[in-house]
């Protein structure tokens, strides 16, 4: 199962914006292929996602350079190499890059490298994605988490937090899961048009309406739950992602939190306040107490770490505290994390 060919060229992702798509195709035919996904927020510290910056070609977002370095430098070095040896060609890409951000290729080059690999070698053991990575024994999703309202960078929705996410864990399968995240978002439409709210929807698909508020989005979406029949809490939880990165501003040695505007200038909340960090923790605990929430992503910025130390020891037990842009997939901040 040895590696011929490795390809890679521009597409368009779901955004409009360029991304590098490869293919792997091994000596006996079998031909594997995956694009690369891409964030509107992203945290300070994450691998490099490699742009032209041509302004004349999709207004500087091209991938032409992550798709020569997958063409002319990736392809020969795994030209012959078995398929199935993942760890080994994603260790021989690092090395090939070098630097601890993977700016010399591109993140994206090497992810989607990666990402093409995995899928051949499930192709070529006539396997699906999931039972190739997970083994024999995997039987269980993890409940999904739907996202039903943008907010933040995702949209011009005047809500800081990012995302509003429903986490069907009551449902009996994955499957039932994905009809009850449905059906309480169509419940949700539902609702918004009643109060003469817009439909259309964000950056990732979530509802972008002019809500009064945080907590005016999560009491549509716990009476949205209610309207699909189903409880709140027991059949239904929410999740939410601040990225928090977003609005957050260090201001002599201390963290604030301002829920008018990100730091883009992109205006937000009106009605909105500028906490401090020991605010913002307790607005959090405020919002799981209130409402049936039982995991946040980012409620914090990415290098405000002594109150994530806080932050966690107030509502850790409670809730599931996720940092994507805190820990960025990064051992070194995943060790860094686990110290302190």
């Amino acid at each position: 199962m040895k590696i011929e060919k490795v390809h890679a060229r521009e597409i368009l992702d779901s955004r409009g914006n360029p991304t590098v798509e490869v293919e792997v195709t091994l000596e006996n035919g079998v031909m594997g292929r995956a694009s690369v996904p891409s964030g509107a927020s992203t945290g300070e510290n994450e691998a490099l996602e490699l742009r032209d910056g041509d302004k004349k070609r999709f207004l500087g977002k091209g991938v032409l350079k992550a798709v020569e370095n997958v063409n002319n430098l990736i392809a020969p070095a795994l030209k012959g190499d078995c398929v199935l040896n993942q760890r080994a060609i994603d260790y021989k890409m690092l090395e090939l890059d070098g630097t601890p951000t993977k700016s010399k290729l591109g993140a994206n080059a090497i992810l989607g490298v990666s990402l093409a690999v995995a899928q051949t070698a499930a192709k070529a053991l006539n396997i699906p994605l999931y039972r190739y990575i997970g083994g024999a024994n995997t039987y269980v999703l993890p409940v999904p988490m739907m996202n039903i309202i943008n907010g933040g960078a995702h949209s011009d929705a005047p809500i800081a937090f990012q995302e509003f996410m429903i986490r069907p864990v009551g449902a009996p399968s994955e499957k039932e899961g994905i009809r009850m995240g449905a059906e309480v978002f169509h419940n949700l439409a539902k609702l918004l048009k009643k109060r003469g709210l817009s439909t259309a929807v964000g950056d990732e698909g979530g509802f972008a309406p002019k809500f009064d508020g945080i907590e005016d989005a999560l009491d549509s979406i716990i009476q949205a739950i209610k309207d699909a029949g189903y409880e709140p809490g027991k059949d239904v939880k929410i999740a939410m992602d601040c990225a928090a990165s977003e609005f957050a501003v260090c201001e002599n040695g201390k963290w604030f939190y301002d829920y008018r505007q990100l730091k883009n200038g992109m205006p937000k909340d009106p009605n909105g306040k500028k906490l401090t960090a020991d605010e913002q923790i307790a607005y959090l605990e405020h919002l799981i107490t209130k409402y049936p929430i039982d995991s946040i992503e980012d409620g914090l910025d990415e290098n405000d770490w002594e109150n994530w130390v806080k932050l966690t020891e107030a509502i850790g037990d409670r809730c599931q505290l996720v940092g994507d842009d805190l820990f960025v997939t990064n051992v070194k901040f995943l060790e860094k994390g686990i110290k302190m």
